[in-house]
């Protein structure tokens, strides 16, 4: 089981429990118009209720081993949901996991995503013992796509009408990192090639 809460230099991830209903809720609807398009659960009409529903299964989650949510906060501001990313298990005995992740429109494009899930990854690799790790975007989400590139994530293919989102079937882009390549590139970064 990952431990319940991971930091790095400025963000802290923690499991999410009852007291986050607010802070939780609040970041979430303030980006529902840009999430909308990607995610099946970003709806316009999102109410407090799916954000009750969402923190309550995501404990249950936890308990159980199946998932493991993480809210994601500034150090600096901890009162503060700045986003999520989670991990979940794809394949036991082929020590697989998938990652999904979103972070709040008015934090976009200060490298907040890619530091938490390089966090979240080196729990998953190093911890965890899982040997790849998934992540399945929706084409055009240019932004999810950045930060797997960033993250040496190799792009396998597409999988074709891979989610109904708003009466659409979407495509997704399928990305991995295998846990060699992870170590490599961190390797890479000690001797500043990265």
């Amino acid at each position: 089981m990952p431990k319940p809460v991971l930091d790095t230099d400025r963000l802290r991830l923690q499991r999410f429990s009852r007291r986050d209903h607010a802070t939780y809720d609040e970041a979430a609807r303030k980006s529902l118009p840009e999430l909308n398009e990607w995610l099946p659960w970003a709806r316009l009409d999102y109410e407090h209720g799916d954000t009750i529903a969402f923190i309550r299964e995501s404990m249950q989650a936890w308990k159980e081993e199946r998932a493991w949510d993480y809210s994601i906060r500034f150090k600096s501001d901890p009162e503060r949901h700045v986003g999520s990313v989670s991990l979940w298990t794809v394949s036991k005995l082929g020590k697989i996991a998938e990652f999904g992740y979103w972070v709040r429109t008015d934090e976009h494009s200060k490298g907040i995503c890619t530091e938490a899930v390089d966090r979240l990854l080196e729990e998953a690799f190093n911890s965890l013992g899982y040997h790849k790790v998934t992540l399945r975007i929706a084409v055009g989400n240019h932004a999810s796509d950045r930060v797997a590139e960033k993250l040496g994530f190799t792009r396998e293919g597409i999988l074709r009408e891979e989610l109904l989102i708003r009466g659409n079937w979407v495509d997704h882009t399928l990305w991995s990192l295998l846990d060699r390549e992870f170590r490599a590139l961190r390797r890479g970064e000690v001797r500043g090639t990265r």
